[in-house]
């Protein structure tokens, strides 16, 4: 027997799914990379390992590409809700996800879509993202991970985000996600980000709500909702004062087993 896998992704943010609930799997930082490697692996933005919490919620252990340890991530969160369902370890509806950044209560919808409750979306001040020189403004944001989102009128589309963007070390000493955001409409924002340990993805859940927190903070508001475009589609956010929902599309799109020779050549160092 190998090691089980599925492959998923929320607005095409994709991800490794490793059923574990014993947690016995030794997933190492190098593990974790080569199967991110989408020449040497199966490629993705990140693993979702699925642990059972004794007598508690499922937990989402969640590696970035580097092999880094992450707090939370929403797009990561509405597939490992999904994989639940489909696996059938929880009922179709609302349930509650375990992460490094606390309880998510999500809601697995019968179109397939899900909706997670992201906690509060914190401002915690203001910074300054670089790309190539050229300084744009941001809004600090907490979301159970770091954010400086960027609402800015030079289109997204336009930036080089091949490198990370310069940001304070002391502001954000752990790295940054960092967004850069177009206000296309009243409701309605585009955006790019450049997560920390990735890269540019396309797509991150707490970067979405991250983005409409900062824009409504441009707007002198602490609620409301807007749709987000990303390059992997669309979601739907709502920032209240105590809380924030996220609500996309979860795919599963395969499964079967990592050849078990392989898995074990990678070592355990």
């Amino acid at each position: 027997m190998g090691v089980e896998f599925l492959k998923g992704h929320g607005t095409e943010n994709d991800f490794v799914v490793l059923p574990d609930p014993d947690g016995l799997l030794d997933l190492t930082e190098e593990r974790v990379r080569v199967l991110c490697d989408r020449q040497g692996g199966l490629g993705g933005d990140g693993v979702l390992r699925v642990i059972r919490l004794d007598m508690g919620p499922w937990f989402m252990d969640y590696r970035n590409a580097d092999g880094s340890i992450a707090e939370m991530c929403g797009n990561g969160v509405r597939v490992f809700a999904r994989y639940l369902v489909d696996a059938g370890l929880v009922p179709r509806g609302e349930f509650t996800v375990s992460t490094r950044g606390g309880n998510r209560d999500v809601v697995v919808h019968d179109d397939g879509t899900v909706t997670v409750d992201m906690g509060r979306a914190l401002v915690t001040g203001t910074s300054t993202a670089t790309i190539g020189g050229t300084a744009f403004d941001g809004v600090c944001v907490d979301v159970g991970n770091p954010h400086l989102a960027c609402v800015t009128g030079t289109p997204v589309t336009d930036l080089d985000l091949a490198l990370p963007p310069g940001h304070d070390p002391v502001a954000f000493p752990h790295g940054v996600n960092v967004e850069f955001v177009n206000v296309l409409d009243d409701g309605a924002l585009r955006m790019r980000v450049h997560e920390r340990g990735v890269g540019e993805t396309r797509s991150c859940g707490t970067g979405t709500v991250a983005a409409v927190a900062s824009w409504l903070y441009g707007r002198g508001e602490r609620t409301g909702k807007a749709t987000v475009d990303v390059p992997g589609g669309q979601v739907s956010v709502v920032v209240d004062e105590e809380t924030s929902t996220l609500t996309g599309p979860a795919v599963l799109v395969a499964r079967g087993e990592l050849d078990q020779a392989w898995w074990d050549s990678l070592g355990t160092a």
